[in-house]
């Protein structure tokens, strides 16, 4: 199998669909030898601000030296993004070769009356054998849909589990009120287990703390009101913060948004704890380079200036008040132009209604998915806000129509789902 064969066969298992549940990851984990049972996990679940977590916590402990892995969903550009060792993508052939042995695998499951894993499934498989074979010290596993019930909490060997903002955002799987959210993404608590959380909504925290206390866990919320912003622009931010007892000034990321501060604490606890509850070397050095070098394409990813290009993945309510944000504290411009694509299972109105205010001129265009909205209700709803619309089929004639109607000083937003900005990202990289 080589690597075009081994991707054409991952994606076309997307027809099994989604489905939440433990058992056939388990059946098809064995069959392979368990490999996760060999693995330390960093477990990461949330509504927003997973992948910039996860990013923090491997960037600081590459820096220590470690061997990490990076498990992340979706990608932007190239499939391999999604399953990563100390910042590389996995090697095309390393994909080619871990696809044949979980397909195998998966014959085997088949033969034996078992039902067809899902392409996330498989994905996960494939990642916990590379990574066995990579025998990396740590893996930061990001959750894919969830957490009690989704494949990724096959794991048993969590050093820390950590919570990130949740809000509303796939409910039809996971219910439609925020505890019950908090329910399904508290599931990734182990017994007798360590747990750090960004501070939540209050029906959201009751519940974390209910599940952890059932657990006989031990939860830390991350200390975010000691957070000090000593600067911030469109460069990056510096900040103060304590963190179980310890300030630490001047922390530096480049990552934009405020929110990134928030996130960068989360990750500082979930160290603090590696380090004080399991005796991982971690030292500051180390945190304060891990911070500088991380980077989460795709999010508040300015890629070029005169004019200012910004991606963002940001595909419901509470990521585009967080984008909404970033635009008004951040950045000064003459225009905003906007090129939005979106799904239709988003909280559509929602979006717009955060992001389209702010926009002088606005492109829709359709991401590669089945999912997305129509452009002709989209172009209504945006109408509806008293907002012109260009309207572009191909997502590369939406860019090169952006461009052309931009001046230097404007700046140039290409937001509404992570299935679109990849596309774009490739296409505005290839044209810089």
């Amino acid at each position: 199998m080589n690597y075009n064969e081994a991707l054409d066969y991952i994606h076309s298992t997307y027809k099994f669909g989604s489905k939440l549940g433990l058992e056939n990851i388990r059946d098809l984990l064995e069959l392979m030898g368990n490999p996760q049972e060999s693995l330390k996990f960093i477990h990461v679940a949330g509504t927003n601000g997973k992948g910039s977590t996860s990013t923090f916590i491997s960037e600081i402990l590459i820096e220590e030296g470690y061997s990490v892995g990076l498990f992340t969903s979706p990608y932007l550009e190239e499939f391999t993004e999604r399953i990563r060792i100390n910042g590389d993508n996995i090697p095309k052939d390393d994909l080619a070769e871990a696809t044949k042995i979980v397909k195998e695998n998966v014959d085997t499951m088949l033969a034996n009356g078992k039902q067809h894993p899902t392409e996330f499934e498989i994905v996960t498989a494939i990642a916990l054998l590379h990574y066995k074979l990579k025998k990396v010290d740590y893996v930061v596993l990001e959750v894919g849909l969830g957490g009690r019930l989704d494949s990724t909490n096959v794991i048993e060997n969590t050093l820390v589990s950590v919570i990130t903002p949740i809000a509303l955002d796939h409910t039809q799987y996971l219910g439609e009120t925020l505890d019950k959210i908090a329910y399904e993404k508290a599931g990734i608590i182990k017994n007798e287990s360590l747990v750090v959380v960004h501070p939540q909504d209050d029906k959201a925290m009751n519940m974390i703390e209910k599940v952890s206390a059932d657990k006989k866990s031990k939860l830390f919320i991350a200390p975010t009101k000691t957070i000090e912003i000593k600067r911030y622009d469109e460069y990056g931010i510096i900040f103060d913060v304590e963190v179980i007892g310890k300030k630490y000034c001047d922390l530096e990321i480049g990552l934009l948004g405020k929110h990134q501060v928030n996130n960068a604490t989360v990750a500082l606890m979930a160290i603090k704890i590696l380090s004080e509850c399991h005796g991982i070397n971690i030292s500051e050095t180390s945190i304060r380079n891990g911070f500088k070098k991380a980077k989460w394409p795709g999010r508040l990813e300015v890629l070029r200036r005169k004019p200012t290009l910004l991606i963002d993945g940001a595909h419901n309510i509470h990521g585009a008040k967080a984008l909404k944000r970033a635009i008004e504290e951040t950045f000064k411009y003459d225009k905003l132009i906007a090129v939005i694509g979106v799904l239709g299972d988003k909280d559509v109105d929602g979006i717009l209604k955060e992001i389209i205010p702010l926009c002088n001129e606005v492109i829709i265009t359709k991401p590669n998915n089945p999912r997305a909205i129509s452009l002709d209700l989209l172009k209504e709803k945006i109408e509806a806000l008293d907002k012109n619309v260009e309207m572009f089929e191909e997502i590369g004639k939406a860019v090169d129509r952006s461009l052309e109607i931009s001046g230097e000083n404007d700046l140039v937003l290409y937001c509404g789902s992570l299935y679109m900005i990849g596309d774009i990202r490739t296409k505005l990289r290839k044209n810089i």
